[in-house]
């Protein structure tokens, strides 16, 4: 992907395109923020993962999963459409005075997945073995990209059924890389 492919979005965008980041557009919450159904003005259907208000958490995460979502491009992982990154400043009461704090607005946006997640789906007993052996398959395709893709792997650290996307056709993403780690310059520790 390359930076023009990217887009930023401003609050104002994301807030319009969410109903206001209504409970009928939410679609799941997580440990960094909650994720909502929006529509981009070209009619694509995006999900939006608003993260919370937690500058020390939020910010690194957010980073985190916004720079390996722009390295890890493969048809097995999430495809990142675009994010928003905004600082404003609020007027806020504080220990019986007004101050000035900043006031954080962090998304991700990312391909919508209309087949929901691989936990939702593991007790289907209507998926044929073949659809089930094809998201193996996928996913073990898509961690291959991940630690062997470039000449820094990412490990992701907390992949569970969750944290699998599936599309339509049931074919897996992988996706929430807020843990990840990429590893490289770091070097690898084996401890006893």
């Amino acid at each position: 992907m390359h930076a023009t492919e990217l887009r930023a979005m401003t609050f104002e965008e994301l807030h319009r395109m969410t109903d206001g980041f209504s409970e009928k557009q939410l679609l799941g919450t997580g440990g960094y923020g909650r994720v909502y159904k929006g529509v981009l003005d070209n009619g694509e259907v995006i999900a939006v993962k608003k993260l919370y208000n937690q500058p020390e958490l939020v910010e690194a995460g957010f980073k985190n999963e916004l720079l390996n979502l722009m390295r890890a491009q493969h048809q097995n992982i999430i495809r990142l459409v675009g994010y928003c990154y905004e600082i404003r400043d609020k007027v806020v009461e504080y220990q019986g005075r007004f101050v000035v704090a900043d006031e954080q607005e962090i998304a991700l946006c990312l391909e919508y997945m209309q087949g929901g997640t691989l936990e939702e789906l593991l007790s289907d007993e209507l998926i044929s073995w073949e659809a089930r052996y094809r998201i193996i398959k996928g996913i073990c395709q898509g961690l291959k990209h991940l630690h062997t893709g470039s000449k820094d792997p990412i490990y992701h650290l907390d992949l569970k059924p969750a944290n699998i996307l599936l599309d339509k056709d049931l074919i897996p993403k992988i996706g929430d890389f807020g843990l990840s780690r990429l590893l490289g310059s770091m070097g690898t520790f084996v401890t006893k």
